[in-house]
């Protein structure tokens, strides 16, 4: 076998080499495409388990802002309350640093009477991970909200 030298040889022992000289490279080719696959890979899953983290935590936040408010006897009370059992649900599921933006609405007139239905409103900005720590990464923060209605009960 000739590998384009003249006077050159294959040899005659039981180890074939070839003529390109590539030994060892696709190691190195699979190194590194893998690395540069997984990693975009990697950051997707990062950043949709932080966006589907956050919408538990909006979702579980409104739920029991909505519950807190219809159990107030006078509206401000209800506000303080919901806003409160908010940040606390927000804090249980690791997201007690952020402000988030809450606000309640009821169906009619008169909020809190018995069978009227209270919606919160909850909503607050999800940091997507590593951002601010990879250069020419702007994007800036996922906005999360949730809604939840809840019922006065008769006797409360």
């Amino acid at each position: 076998m000739r590998c384009g030298l003249p006077g050159r040889r294959s040899r005659p022992s039981g180890r074939r080499r070839e003529c390109g000289g590539e030994e060892g490279n696709a190691a190195v080719e699979f190194v590194f495409l893998g690395v540069l696959l997984l990693v975009p890979v990697v950051y997707l899953v990062l950043s949709v388990g932080a966006i589907q983290g956050a919408s538990y935590a909006a979702a579980g936040a409104a739920e029991h802002a909505a519950r807190s408010y219809a159990q107030a006897a006078v509206p401000e009370e209800g506000e303080a309350a919901g806003r409160q059992a908010a940040a606390v649900t927000l804090a249980d599921f690791g997201f007690g640093v952020v402000a988030p933006d809450v606000s309640f609405s009821c169906a009619d007139a008169s909020c809190l009477e018995a069978g009227g239905y209270v919606t919160a409103r909850v909503a607050f900005q999800v940091p997507l991970p590593l951002i601010g720590a990879l250069p020419g990464m702007e994007q800036g923060p996922v906005e999360v909200s949730a809604t939840s209605t809840q019922r006065v009960e008769r006797y409360r």
